[in-house]
């Protein structure tokens, strides 16, 4: 079968440009605990560089669809469980709306640990002062640390998918 390639890449060069996507899939796994690395944007850029450099025919539209609906579901994966665990540990509506404050606020504040604690002291602030109690403050303040480690598992499997999607479809 006779690669079409949109830029010409031969030999050593093929080798490297597989180099450079492989970086960019284990860059995409370190963004999920570094959120300063954009781990989803580097997925595609990996599918791109070998769609562009190396074999354009071998990612069909079907693949594109598919890589876009699990992109969509793994940027959803983060905020939706992060409310879903406030929640289901006792958080309010403002609580919820804080987590997620919290979620966007931690990225630049004390990068990585941030988006984990910035959301967690803001919950349990919020509960505290509506109600009174160090007890609730605190689980639902447990729930963001839920959400976050969940959205992790999630956003790894969801990645890893992504991945084995990709190598299916230039091996078939």
């Amino acid at each position: 079968m006779e690669n079409a390639y949109l830029f010409t890449a031969t030999g050593n060069t093929v080798l490297l440009l597989w180099v450079l996507i492989a970086l960019l899939f284990i860059l995409s796994f370190i963004g999920i605990v570094v959120p300063i690395i954009p781990g989803v944007l580097l997925l595609w850029i990996g599918f791109l560089v070998y769609h562009f450099f190396i074999n354009a025919h071998d990612l069909s539209l079907f693949f594109w669809i598919t890589v876009g609906l699990f992109t969509f579901v793994l940027l959803g994966a983060d905020f939706y469980l992060n409310l879903y665990f406030v929640e289901q540990f006792g958080g309010s509506k403002w609580s919820k709306w804080g987590a997620l404050i919290g979620m966007f606020l931690g990225i630049f504040i004390y990068p990585p640990f941030g988006i984990l604690l910035v959301p967690l002291i803001i919950v349990f602030i919020i509960e505290v002062s509506l109600q009174n109690s160090f007890k609730k403050g605190s689980l639902a303040a447990l729930g963001t640390l839920a959400g976050f480690l969940s959205g992790a598992v999630a956003k790894v499997m969801l990645q890893v998918v992504m991945i084995i999607i990709f190598f299916i479809f230039i091996i078939i």
